[in-house]
């Protein structure tokens, strides 16, 4: 059995821990690794090599840094099939879908690319006598990454990139339901020339992530994942006086107003639902129909009976398995208590079995309608296949709903009047807005904003704010007397002179 092992210092290091776990392909329950929990020891000794190796790499020039994430994008565009079987195999989604996660991670290397001019402080001369103030833009030193499973590569592309193009060490933490792509970004990261113990990696649970959030060495956490882990998290990260950013769960919505084109917006509108089997913190689990598109209900019904269920290694399948068994069980669990509850089940994906692939983790796409918002269903995230009609009679009401809701990572419109789209755009409180766009996650060089309870900290990833977020601003005030420069009178008032 293929052991994953971690990387400390530049090399692939198999850990003495006696607790691994199995990584199942989603598709077939087959065992295809194994993963350690790392013991603390070894954490340790990965935050202390990375603490070592800031000594150095902070030292290297800014071109230096920006000619190794050149090199890293290259290798990743070069070795995207290999990343997306990777993804397939242990997350489960369609090769298709995983070559455009891979994408959306490499828009972020690129990103680092220009760290030469992002990296850049501020400068004004002579705001006093022969007095110029600067700013510096200095590293912070060993950062941490805990990511989700739902993009294994370009979460861990959300994060070490920028980190250490700004002059930072890292120890990443990947998901242990599917770790290989991103420890083979790593390995990727290493062959750009990546110098040993500046970018580590090592696995585990809660006791490994605690272990980074606590760690007197590490300075700054970034998480992305659940709402109730997110949480926890920030909260120990920000007592051991760590900067912290946790991008958490959500619940966006996606109003359908009357004017729009109806073929664009239900063809968005599912993509959006059931892409990636509905485990994407972005995707449009809401849809609130707006006057007369309440007549499109069964449409969306009969389209959603269309949408093809199989093993991601598929390329003609729209959506491959959920991540485990526990998650089905789950989403099943959510769906019955929605039924009980009172919502119309126009489309049932419990009993959903693929030919050929009976273990799998498969749920088909599913539709509610007549959905209220003090439903289970629409007050906690499914993260699975699970689509839920609202209804309203006017803009005012839907925004209304949206603005209700306590997450805010991300809200869209369809509609074809640029009237309701700018006041969309002004009125919807959601850190991520798609104007005819159902998944607007934004591209790299601008940052992911999730807001309210959908994320922790003020600074989230990618842009200028991912920079903010990996360096510590430095104010220098300075003045240079010259050599025969009589001194004035002593100066007792704050007055700068």
């Amino acid at each position: 059995m293929r052991r994953v092992p971690m990387i400390i210092n530049g090399e692939k290091v198999e850990s003495t821990s006696s607790n691994w776990i199995d990584v199942l392909n989603p598709a077939t329950q087959e065992v295809v690794a194994q993963v350690p929990m790392a013991t603390l020891d070894e954490v340790d000794h990965a935050i202390e090599n990375a603490h070592q190796a800031f000594q150095t790499w902070k030292k290297v020039p800014l071109g230096q840094r920006m000619r190794i994430m050149l090199k890293l994008q290259h290798l990743i565009r070069e070795n995207t099939a290999t990343l997306a079987e990777l993804i397939t195999l242990e997350h489960g989604k369609t090769l298709p879908d995983a070559e455009g996660e891979v994408g959306r991670g490499l828009e972020v290397v690129e990103h680092a690319c220009s760290i030469t001019s992002l990296q850049l402080g501020e400068m004004a001369n002579n705001v006093a006598g022969n007095v110029d103030v600067y700013t510096l833009q200095k590293p912070l030193g060993v950062g941490a990454g805990i990511t989700a499973f739902n993009f294994p590569v370009m979460l861990p592309c959300f994060m070490f990139p920028l980190a250490l193009a700004t002059g930072n060490t890292f120890v990443l933490k990947p998901s242990e339901q599917d770790p290989t792509s991103s420890l083979f970004l790593a390995e990727l990261a290493l062959e750009a020339g990546v110098p040993p113990g500046v970018l580590n990696v090592v696995h585990g649970g809660p006791d490994v992530a605690n272990r980074l959030c606590e760690h007197p060495l590490i300075k700054a956490v970034s998480f992305i994942g659940s709402t109730h882990v997110g949480t926890q998290v920030y909260q120990r990260a920000s007592e051991h006086n760590k900067r912290a950013q946790c991008m958490m769960g959500a619940k966006n919505h996606c109003i359908v107003m009357p004017d729009c084109d109806k073929e664009q917006a239900i063809n968005n509108i599912l993509g959006a639902a059931y892409g990636a089997a509905g485990q994407r913190c972005m995707a449009n689990s809401v849809v609130i129909l707006v006057g007369k598109t309440r007549q499109w209900l069964d449409e969306i019904a009969a389209r959603s009976h269309e949408m093809k269920v199989g093993p991601g290694t598929d390329r003609s399948a729209d959506l491959g398995p959920v991540i485990t068994p526990a998650a089905k069980a789950r989403i099943i669990k959510l769906i019955d208590s929605g039924v009980k509850q009172g919502a119309n089940l126009m489309v049932d994906g419990r009993e959903c079995v693929v030919d050929g692939y009976e273990q799998g983790n498969f749920v088909g796409p599913t539709m509610f309608s007549g959905v209220t918002t003090d439903m289970d269903i629409y007050r906690q995230e499914i993260f699975g296949p699970a689509l839920l009609i609202l209804e309203a009679d006017t803009f005012e009401q839907a925004v209304e709903i949206i603005n209700n809701n306590p997450n805010g990572n991300g809200a869209s419109i369809f509609t074809n009047s640029g009237f309701y789209a700018q006041r969309f755009q002004n009125e919807a409180d959601a850190g991520q807005l798609g104007i005819n766009i159902p998944i607007p996650v934004p591209v790299a060089y601008f940052s992911f904003t999730g807001s309210r309870g959908s994320k922790l900290g003020d600074l989230g990833p990618n842009g200028k704010q991912a920079i903010a977020f990996w360096t510590q601003t430095k104010t220098v005030s300075s003045r240079w007397f010259a050599p025969d420069e009589v001194a004035g009178e002593v100066n007792t008032t704050i007055t700068m002179k």
